[in-house]
């Protein structure tokens, strides 16, 4: 066996102090990496032979890119060319569009650690309307009272957990709790700053998605993204077209459900509410545990496993979970149970359970009409009716903008306005996303927001989620199954 390092992510700057101190040379690009991988289903020479070829014959490998990629249909080998991009000042709106691209990486400035100042974004659709003045003056009101609440929530949060706050090690995270709990009354315009890593297929996605928004900061981001992998890479970022299956598909689905469906129908029952899941969850995940232990058929395996009896299930189902510890991720099988939620959240959860990317997400637009969250210790610092009165005056801009726009409103709402998603997990993720987001230290919202889901599935499948819970539950939920503590239990706060 030989294995070699083909090549790793290097910053920019130090890519530009080599190119000016070494002699001018074509080859520093990531598409000699994708032309020489390309070759190896056909080509018998070592990988290693193969990229030094390419790297000699940068623009014969540039041709053979666009020949496996345009002409063959083969887009995985883009995937072997990967980029880094910072984004800094973009919108918390837009933040949303870029976040869906569920293969690619970020991390964004969060609202959480850092304290906000008077950033945001006026967009060229509110520009256009001749409200800016109304807009910013409503922006910036906002922030104010961000501030004031920040001032009054800091001291409270730290005489609540007194425990905690005795030790300066968490005076960040409780600092934090404060500034999250602020940050419910700023705007969707909020700059924000991401870096991303993504693969050359993944990236022309993007940038072809972009092509057919309608919002002018999203076509103005996948310009400058697209020129900058152009100049680097053009053999393999090929099709970045507007479309009309981007541009208006989901506009025309708009039209038409409107004369479908009518005037609005019953609200709900919930902001959590189970409207699906894999019938018989547990015997099919006891199936696909044989099937995968065994050489039966699947159907075979289902038969066997509604067979045996409430103790035989338990104990079979204990096996897979007697060396887990809290950070190891549930088996595969767990894969074929799904779970669909429709969900009303705020923005500020919402920013959170898009991380998930692996699940299925679709969502509404921001709706004022589905109300407000506002986290309880604003109402304990009795700045409740502030809060309120702010949000008010934010719907009155709002339902002024939209008389006046076809997109772009939005940018007015807080974090505390909500909206409605559909999400659909399997019970793998689903212990996932458990681990995190139920966990002492996560965020209150959707803390909430993810436990109701849990207890939810677990009425449906109880078996499958019997281990499922928070990172700093998990030594008791595993004792409790296994009469004694997992070998590992989570770090303490």
């Amino acid at each position: 066996m030989k294995v070699t390092l083909a090549g790793y992510n290097v910053d920019s700057v130090v890519i530009e102090e080599l190119r000016r101190n070494s002699p001018p040379r074509e080859d520093i690009t990531p598409e000699t990496l994708s032309a020489s991988y390309a070759r190896i289903s056909r080509d018998p020479r070592p990988a290693s032979e193969l990229r030094a070829v390419a790297r000699a014959e940068v623009e014969k490998a540039r041709r053979s890119n666009e020949n496996i990629i345009f002409k063959m249909g083969h887009h995985s080998v883009a995937e072997h060319a990967v980029f880094n991009f910072d984004i800094v000042g973009v919108s918390r709106l837009a933040l949303e569009e870029i976040e869906k691209f569920r293969l690619c990486s970020y991390t964004e400035k969060s609202q959480r650690y850092i304290k906000l100042k008077d950033d945001f974004v006026v967009p060229d659709e509110i520009k256009k309307t001749g409200l800016k003045k109304i807009f910013v003056d409503t922006i910036k009101a906002q922030n104010t009272l961000y501030r004031k609440l920040y001032d009054r929530l800091k001291p409270y949060i730290f005489s609540k957990y007194k425990e905690l706050s005795g030790h300066s090690r968490n005076h960040a995270m409780l600092d934090g709790w404060a500034k999250e709990d602020a940050r419910y009354v700023v705007s969707l315009a909020t700059e924000a700053q991401v870096g991303i890593t993504l693969n050359a297929r993944n990236l022309e996605f993007l940038i072809r998605r972009f092509a057919s928004k309608k919002l002018i900061e999203l076509r103005e981001l996948n310009q400058k993204i697209y020129e900058m992998a152009k100049e680097v890479a053009p053999s393999i970022i090929l099709f970045t077209e507007a479309n009309d299956y981007d541009a208006k598909t989901y506009q025309e689905l708009g039209k038409k459900a409107k004369v479908l469906l009518g005037p609005a129908g019953k609200k709900g029952d919930g902001n959590v509410c189970l409207v699906s899941y894999t019938p018989d969850g547990d015997n099919r995940l006891l199936a696909a545990l044989l099937h995968s232990s065994s050489s039966l058929t699947y159907e075979d395996c289902e038969e066997r496993a509604r067979g045996f009896s409430d103790k035989e299930k338990e104990s079979f189902l204990k096996l897979a979970w007697q060396h887990m510890e809290f950070y190891d991720f549930a088996l595969r099988e767990f894969e074929y149970l799904d779970l669909q939620f429709d969900l009303i959240v705020s923005a500020t959860c919402f920013a959170q359970l898009k991380r998930h990317r692996m699940a299925s997400i679709t969502t509404q637009s921001y709706n004022p009409q589905l109300g407000v969250t506002i986290p309880p210790s604003v109402e304990v610092v009795d700045s409740k009716p502030e809060f309120l009165e702010m949000i008010k005056e934010t719907n009155e801009v709002y339902d002024l903008l939209r008389q006046k726009m076809k997109v772009g409103a939005e940018y007015v709402l807080t974090n505390a306005h909500r909206k409605r998603v559909l999400f659909k997990v399997n019970v793998r993720e689903l212990y996932h996303i458990s681990r995190l987001r139920e966990d002492l230290t996560a965020q209150w919202d959707i803390r909430q927001v993810v436990g109701e889901m849990v207890e939810q599935a677990k009425n449906v499948m109880p078996l499958a989620c019997s281990l499922i819970g928070g990172k700093d539950a998990y030594p008791e939920i595993y004792k409790k199954i296994f009469g004694k503590p997992p070998r590992l239990s989570p770090p303490k706060i």
